[in-house]
């Protein structure tokens, strides 16, 4: 039976659209020119020469989150004031949701010349580094609305009705009321009633581990992930938690709950972990195992899950990446590469 659109669309649900894209900044990107003051300068992007990252959209709560987090490498063609032709690479570390949306720091940009450096390709060089970011950040800050605007629909659930849904029957009104009443027996004793138990599901499963170091001291990274107050900082939703063995929690606006098996602060925390989504099968439960590992400079965070049904362990592992981890990132702690 399909769930309503407005429960559908509550769930945690993510669609990987990676080669999307690299395809819409090389469309964009390409033939970028810019001019120079002195007569004959100008410099043109060619193409993207590499491209490593994950973009991604989200749906969590009936809202849409674009996660993206791209290293953009590009070659670029110039003529100097001089009439020489030049080529270079540009490098930009970090295209990502944290720095367009969120501002969270301010993009890098490093500049190369490739065929010999002189006085005219540098002062080219100086040229493009003024006139070509805020073109590029134009185009950045337009990768969200393009990215909802083409995939959008595919996590949305929508309220038209589906040519191929078996609409479900409404109940006999007979049948329901007989079952309403109690049945009594020949002798007038009331029979006991039925109970309806609900059985243990059986999955085949398999374990998910993910880790990340971030610039920050343990203890403030377990609290992050424990207490209540700090909680929606990086899930942006609401949550529950009261940090206690045996006591339950709730993050993601209910779409991830358990219950506390231990806490040892600031080291490690144990809890059962269930997806609220129709993917996760009812009844099932996992476990999540965090650890925090301090160094001299940072705290490496592992996430490891285990009973991830089969089949699942992409969408839980980019689930993890996403909300997790980026989620933390995305509040200014800075991953460390």
């Amino acid at each position: 039976m399909a769930l309503p659109p407005s429960t559908a669309n509550w769930h945690w649900k993510n669609k990987n659209v990676t080669q999307w894209g690299r395809n819409w900044l090389t469309e964009e990107l390409t033939d970028l020119s810019v001019k120079g003051d002195k007569e004959g300068e100008e410099l043109t992007i060619t193409k993207i020469s590499e491209f490593e990252g994950d973009v991604e959209l989200g749906q969590r709560k009936s809202k849409l989150i674009t996660i993206y987090d791209c290293k953009v490498n590009l070659e670029w063609t110039g003529k100097t004031s001089d009439g020489s032709e030049v080529t270079g690479r540009l490098d930009i570390p970090e295209v990502s949701h944290e720095i367009t949306l969120d501002k969270s720091s301010d993009y890098q940009y490093f500049w190369s010349i490739t065929s010999g450096s002189s006085a005219a390709a540098d002062a080219l060089v100086t040229m493009a580094k003024t006139r070509v970011p805020p073109l590029l950040e134009e185009i950045f800050n337009r990768l969200p609305a393009a990215l909802i605007e083409t995939h959008g629909k595919d996590l949305k659930v929508s309220a038209e009705p589906s040519r191929s849904g078996t609409p479900t029957p409404a109940p006999s009104t007979s049948a329901s009321t007989a079952a309403a009443e109690t049945s009594v027996s020949s002798s007038g004793a009331p029979k006991p009633p039925v109970k309806n138990e609900t059985k243990k599901v059986s999955v085949n499963s398999a374990t998910v581990t993910v880790d990340a170091s971030f610039m920050a001291a343990a203890d403030d990274l377990f609290n992050l992930l424990t207490d209540e107050k700090r909680i929606p900082a990086w899930t942006r939703a609401s949550a529950q938690s009261a940090a206690k063995p045996d006591t339950v929690y709730s993050l993601f606006g209910g779409g991830v709950t358990g219950k506390y098996i231990s806490l040892d602060a600031p080291t490690k925390i144990v809890q059962t972990w269930a997806l609220q989504s129709p993917t996760w099968p009812s009844g099932h439960i996992g476990t999540l195992t965090t650890t925090l590992k301090q160094s001299s400079d940072s705290t490496k965070i592992t996430l490891s899950l285990a009973g991830v049904p089969l089949g699942m362990e992409d969408e839980i592992k980019r689930n993890l990446e996403g909300y997790y981890i980026h989620g933390l990132k995305s509040i200014g702690l800075g991953s460390v590469l």
